[in-house]
């Protein structure tokens, strides 16, 4: 650990997964992340599913060391991890163990002790195949005959964040679709008819919207003033696209200052509360 000459906290942090290691990984980032000082230095050692793999692993671990996340579901090579991480009086944690024995506790089943069983090809995997090709077919207003099939479809003015947003939805199993809304024009005629999706509005404040499509701009090498840029013009898209929600009684979102996966969560607790609604009302 070093912190000279820097204002931050350098750190080297193993990641050592019997897998491809996306869940230490997202884990270890949304620790870190509640340390802004502090900089992890990452080593990543993924499909370590061996004696020899682990072996390579811990060399590295014990020339630079630090702190030790895992995740191993095989007993015997987890704890060599971790008893040579505790002879080295190196920090080690296997994060995965106490949602485990939660579950083996609560559930009175043991562990199948299977590497990566989360990314097995099963119904689920399928689905959400199936739902980013979904969302990916009805991307920026397309295939509005089949919005009905939906899961969730999301409205909002340019740059609220409508594509990545249901992107996101779609990797979660969710057949996300977007329709984009232009001040003074209607709608899709089925869309005030749906019952099935939930419909979720998305706003943001003119200054915010106004960055971004900025940034837009210049990205694809365009600087000259437009409406869509202009303050008073993107505040009236603002004001005709709320009124369109309000007419509709449609849930609304507004983005400003919410991350994609923080404006998900909240979607996904409206769509939860849709589904309970909508359940009840078929019985």
């Amino acid at each position: 650990m070093s912190s000279v000459s820097s204002p931050y906290i350098y750190f080297h942090l193993h990641l050592v997964s019997d897998a491809t290691g996306e869940t230490l990984n997202a884990i270890a980032k949304a620790a870190c992340a509640q340390f802004p000082n502090a900089k992890p230095i990452e080593h990543i050692y993924a499909l370590v599913r061996s004696p020899r793999q682990l072996e390579r692993a811990i060399e590295q671990i014990q020339n630079s060391p630090g702190l030790v996340f895992c995740t191993m579901v095989d007993d015997q090579l987890r704890d060599q991890l971790v008893q040579t991480c505790r002879t080295l009086g190196i920090p080690c944690l296997s994060v995965m163990d106490p949602a485990l024995s939660m579950l083996h506790h609560y559930l009175g089943a043991e562990v199948s002790h299977k590497a990566g069983g989360q990314h097995a090809m099963n119904a689920e995997y399928f689905e959400r195949i199936e739902a980013l090709n979904y969302t990916i077919a009805h991307d920026d207003g397309q295939n509005t005959q089949t919005l009905g099939s939906a899961d969730i479809i999301l409205l909002g003015i340019s740059r609220t964040s409508k594509t990545p947003t249901c992107m996101y939805l779609a990797n979660r199993g969710i057949k996300a679709a977007n329709v984009p809304i232009v001040k003074d024009l209607p709608i899709p005629e089925n869309l005030s008819q749906l019952q099935k999706p939930l419909i979720v509005g998305l706003t943001a404040s003119s200054n915010r919207l106004i960055q971004i499509r900025r940034n837009r701009l210049l990205a694809l090498h365009e600087d000259a003033e437009t409406n869509y840029v202009n303050t008073d013009e993107v505040k009236k898209e603002i004001i005709f696209a709320r009124k369109l929600y309000e007419s509709h009684n449609w849930p609304v979102i507004d983005v400003s200052r919410r991350s994609i996966e923080e404006t998900a969560a909240a979607i996904l607790n409206l769509y939860t509360q849709h589904q309970a609604k909508t359940d009840h009302n078929v019985s």
